[in-house]
């Protein structure tokens, strides 16, 4: 007799859907280091950000005037997007009573979650087109990306000019580190000025990876792209994430499972004596970078990174921004967002960001004139563009 949807609903006790929504977190490096917001209530949340910093003066004087100053504030979006797995499972697997089949199947769908959740918010992989940036595009254009000349060493690290103090110039402390696996054996090999290992006390005992009172973590979930940086570090407090649609677990016995791309069909649930185990969690993430006295123009932002030993190829998107009088002129000073990563123009009007292969949504904004918005492409070579800024009447 087949499964039916009765007895199959009895498996996804208030148990399994509560060690899934909670150990989803814990497989995502990065959302375990994030600041987590309350649920959000719609598909998107505005988040108020400080963008202009008020001034003090001197008052020379009794009789000397008190100045006037501003203040401005900005707006950031966190955009939910949908997180799903299925896992189609055989009755006959199932009919097996001696084999847990949702304790083989849970920490693998975890494991999936997870994978792709830090993928997407570290290196911009399979990024949902709702989310910013990815941190290693903010932080390259930031300037926080440090070059990987000799490897993982203490300066690349340590130095004045190094990971951690690329953090430290954005006005933030750094909170946590981010590695791949195989920088532990880069860390094995550095040596103090008596050639003695750094990271080793006791050849017999557990080796504590720390930097500057900061612990690693070492992705193990397949997610950390070492072909773009070997070490990310930041004030990951300054990410934030909320859910929209906290995890829903559902046991399906009918309908059919296609290919996404060719729309073939993969399984037939009932033809073929299977049911199908769906997870469904929507979230969103932005890093609001409010305005700080190190960071004023919001240009830096809290995060840093060691390239990897090649490079990773970026290209240079060059705006230029003109007004729309009879004879043209350069706007200086506007800014430039594209996708969370901001410039300012210089005073021929250009910014130019460097940018990996994909698709970015682009504002364009300056007080006193029209705000513009554009969509900018970039495939395999440089990319210029022409932004008309109207002024405003």
């Amino acid at each position: 007799m087949a499964i039916t949807r009765d007895q199959a609903e009895a498996l996804i006790q208030e148990g399994l859907v509560s060690t899934i929504f909670q150990d989803v977190p814990k497989q995502s490096a990065v959302l375990s280091a994030m600041r987590k917001l309350p649920n959000m209530t719609s598909k998107q949340t505005k988040i108020p950000v400080l963008d202009m910093l008020p001034v003090a003066y001197w008052v020379n004087g009794d009789t000397g005037y008190k100045q006037t100053t501003q203040q401005a504030w900005d707006k950031v979006y966190l955009t939910a997007a949908e997180l799903a797995v299925i896992v189609p499972i055989p009755e006959a697997v199932l009919a097996d009573s001696s084999y847990d089949i949702m304790g083989e199947v849970t920490p693998r769908v975890n494991e999936a979650m997870g994978q792709r959740i830090d993928q997407a918010i570290l290196f911009g992989i399979n990024r949902p087109n709702e989310w910013q940036n990815d941190i290693i595009t903010l932080a390259r254009q930031a300037g926080n990306n440090v070059s990987a000349s000799g490897g993982l060493t203490y300066d690349n690290i340590m130095g004045t000019d190094g990971l951690i103090a690329k953090v430290e110039n954005s006005g933030h402390m750094v909170n946590a580190i981010i590695a791949s696996v195989k920088a532990r054996a880069a860390l094995r090999s550095l040596k103090d000025g008596n050639q003695r290992p750094l990271f080793v006390s006791d050849m017999k005992g557990s080796t504590p990876y720390a930097l500057d009172g900061t612990p690693l973590t070492f992705s193990q979930n397949g997610a950390f792209d070492d072909s773009v940086a070997q070490m990310i570090a930041g004030d990951f407090s300054q990410a934030v994430y909320s859910m929209r649609q906290d995890i829903t677990v559902k046991i399906l016995d009918q309908g059919v499972i296609q290919d996404p791309s060719t729309k073939e069909i993969i399984y037939n649930l009932a033809q073929q004596d299977m049911i199908a185990l769906r997870v469904v969690m929507r979230l969103g993430w932005a890093v609001p970078n409010p305005a700080t006295r190190l960071n004023a123009d919001r240009m830096n932002v809290p995060f840093a990174y060691i390239e990897a030993a090649t490079p990773a190829t970026d290209y240079a998107v060059t705006f230029t921004v003109t007004d729309n009088a009879e004879t043209p002129a350069p706007v200086s000073g506007a800014r430039v967002d594209v996708n969370g990563s901001k410039m300012t123009t210089g005073s021929d009007g250009t910014a130019v960001f460097h940018l990996r292969a994909g698709t970015y949504p682009v504002t364009v904004k300056k007080s006193g004139y029209v705000t513009q918005s554009a969509t900018v492409t970039v495939t395999n070579a440089p990319v210029p563009v022409a932004i008309t800024l109207p002024i405003a009447q």
